[in-house]
């Protein structure tokens, strides 16, 4: 049984499917679970496109009730299955309850005919090391092995959760682009900043979010900023979306900046050509960082949402690439200081300093460095399949 609750935690579940199903052979497993339409065209049998109903922040009551409904509903047809192993993919909100209904359920049902008792993994850590230390203990609790795709993950699980079983397979991000590694990123400067002759303008990539509220948050202090930045470096505007639902959301907002080009996908070509980026601090931040795309980070969430955060989270950053450097690679701008003045200028002071462009490169390559060897799709895959 595999549940993903998200778009990329959709994309990740779909690459371990295919793994375990390679490293099995001749034997595949029988796959069913929640998810979305990458499981479903890996061949996952899926009860509930779980990927529809996924909510940044605080879930509302309404949202807090359905989402209490599928888990209950997913336990339900977990005890009606049996299976093996249960494959819960990031998501841990929700992934966490359900996979301890699912371990309450199969001890409820224990008895002289029934010997219920799948093995429960959890694949990509909740950010424990950012808030709430205390759910390790939980996962030690509930899980048989937890997969971690960041470097520093198992170390830290060793001291607070040492009953825990903790695999770093390395993270997807290096196994996705194995074979595409980027070419330099596109700089119209030299290494001493000045422009040569006729060269091209230099290109800055807009990266709002993957999912609406992100984009009703972040996009119109971003193209704000971007208005400026064109208007006094002469870049070249680049904006793309994961999603082709997301696309009618953002056509009321460029009415200013009729030279903004728009697209839906196409990421990577995106940032082959970008010479500086503007995203959120979300898993595209990685991204940036593989192709050496100097960027610029930006996060917005609800005022209740930021204020229950910032007395829990005790991590420094909130980029990923910055927390695995432990500084500031890429400048970082929460909330009420994600203005449209403060990223203006933090991209144009990128845009016209090559050498610092340069050495934020290298930087990048140090971070992405950290991240393994391509394969975790198959060291996770070995991993659950020893647990069989």
């Amino acid at each position: 049984m595999v549940v993903a609750g998200e778009p990329s935690g959709d994309q990740l579940a779909a690459e371990l499917v295919r793994a375990l199903r390679a490293e099995a052979a001749p034997f595949a497993p029988v796959f069913f679970g929640a998810g979305g339409e990458s499981m479903a065209a890996a061949g996952v049998e899926l009860a509930l496109d779980l990927t529809r109903h996924a909510v940044i922040g605080i879930p509302t009551p309404g949202q807090y009730a359905k989402f209490r409904r599928f888990r209950d509903d997913l336990v339900a047809l977990a005890a009606a299955r049996t299976p093996d192993i249960v494959v819960c993919v990031d998501f841990f909100a929700f992934n966490g309850s359900l996979a301890e209904r699912i371990r309450a359920e199969s001890v409820r049902q224990a008895g002289i005919f029934q010997n219920w008792r799948p093995k429960l993994v959890q694949y990509v850590s909740p950010q424990v090391w950012a808030s709430r230390a205390g759910r390790a203990k939980r996962l030690e609790s509930t899980h048989d092995l937890l997969l971690s795709i960041l470097p520093f993950e198992a170390a830290w699980y060793a001291q607070r959760a040492p009953g825990l079983r903790v695999a770093f397979v390395g993270h997807p991000l290096v196994e996705r682009h194995a074979k595409e590694k980027a070419s330099e990123p596109s700089d119209s400067k030299s290494e001493g900043g000045v422009a040569p002759e006729n060269s091209p303008p230099p290109e800055l990539l807009l990266l709002p979010g993957s999912r609406a509220g992100e984009l009703r948050r972040h996009l119109p202090g971003m193209l704000q900023a971007a208005k400026r930045i064109e208007a006094e470096t002469g870049a070249k505007l680049r904006m793309v979306l994961p999603q082709e639902s997301l696309l009618e959301q953002t056509r009321p907002l460029l009415a200013d900046l009729p030279r903004l080009g728009v697209q839906v996908g196409g990421l990577r070509d995106a940032l082959t050509k970008a010479t500086v980026a503007l995203a959120s601090t979300g898993t595209v931040t990685l991204e940036c960082a593989w192709f050496g795309v100097p960027t610029v980070a930006l996060y917005k969430t609800s005022p209740l949402t930021y204020a229950i955060g910032k007395r829990i989270v005790t991590v420094k950053f909130l980029a990923m690439p910055n927390l695995l450097a432990n500084e500031a690679v890429m400048p970082e701008f929460i909330q009420h200081e994600a203005t449209p003045e403060n990223l203006a200028n933090a991209v144009i002071a990128l845009l016209k300093d090559a050498p610092r462009r340069a050495a934020v490169r290298g930087r990048l390559a140090s971070v992405v460095a950290s991240l393994g060897t391509p394969g975790a799709s198959h060291r996770a895959a070995h991993a659950i399949l020893s647990l069989a």
